[in-house]
C-alpha cells in the first residue's frame, strides 16, 4: 500500500489505494498512510463551486484554526475562485534558519481539496510526521516550492494549483484539483554553512 508521504509529480497518478504525496516511480520510501474514500459524484455544492465567482481567493480568504502542533481546521470560502498560482502564508513564524533545498524536513500536515472542501488526509490524525528531502522532486512541486524558507516550529498555509499538484488527478484526487494544506515544520535542520 502506498502512503501519503508521496506528493506526486505533475501529471503523475501516483496516488494508489492510499493517497500518496511522493513523486511517480519512487515506491521505495516509507510514508504515512491514509485510505481516502472513493471519489463521489459531484454534489450540488461542488458543481456550484465550479462556477466562476469573478475573483481569485487569497491566503486571507482561507480560514484556519489551531496553533502549531494541533490538528488544524481549514475552511475554504464559496465566494471566490481557486488561485491559479502557488500561495503561501506563514500562520506561525517558527524560529531558526529557513528550510533550503537538500534538507531533510519532518512535517505534519492536513489536506483539504478545494472542489468539495473536505479533509482528504492528515498526518496529525496518524500521529506521525512526514519526512521529505526538500527540493529533490520526491513530493509535488507545490511542496518543494512552497516549503522553502519555513522555519522549525512554523505553520504554513499552502494553496497549490493543479499544475503544481496532481494535475489530471486520480485515486481520490479530482482532475485539476486545487489543494489546500496547513503544514507544521516539526524539524528543520540547522544550517551548517
Amino acid at each position: 500500500m502506498q502512503r501519503i508521504g508521496k506528493i506526486a509529480s505533475v501529471g503523475a497518478a501516483a496516488v494508489a489505494v492510499a493517497f500518496s504525496l511522493t513523486a511517480c516511480g519512487d515506491d521505495t520510501a516509507a510514508q504515512p498512510s491514509a485510505t481516502p474514500s472513493a471519489p463521489a459524484a459531484p454534489s450540488s455544492s461542488a458543481a456550484q463551486a465550479a462556477q466562476p465567482k469573478g475573483r481569485e481567493c487569497t491566503a486571507d480568504d482561507i480560514k484556519t484554526t489551531g496553533t502549531f502542533g494541533q490538528p488544524p481546521t481549514i475552511t475554504i470560502p464559496d465566494d471566490c475562485d481557486p488561485p491559479k498560482k502557488l500561495i503561501t502564508k506563514d500562520l506561525v513564524a517558527g524560529t531558526g534558519n529557513g528550510a533550503k533545498a537538500g534538507q531533510e524536513l519532518s512535517m505534519n500536515y492536513t489536506l483539504v481539496t478545494w472542489s468539495d472542501k473536505k479533509k482528504l488526509d492528515s498526518s496529525f490524525d496518524r500521529g506521525e510526521p512526514f519526512d521529505l528531502p526538500l527540493g529533490a522532486g520526491k513530493v509535488i512541486p507545490g511542496w518543494d516550492q512552497g516549503l522553502v524558507g519555513i522555519k522549525q516550529g512554523g505553520r504554513r498555509l499552502l494553496i497549490i494549483p493543479p499544475d503544481l499538484g496532481y494535475g489530471q488527478g486520480g485515486n481520490g484526487i479530482a482532475p485539476n484539483e486545487t489543494l489546500v494544506f496547513v503544514t507544521d515544520a516539526v524539524t528543520v535542520p540547522a544550517d551548517k554553512s
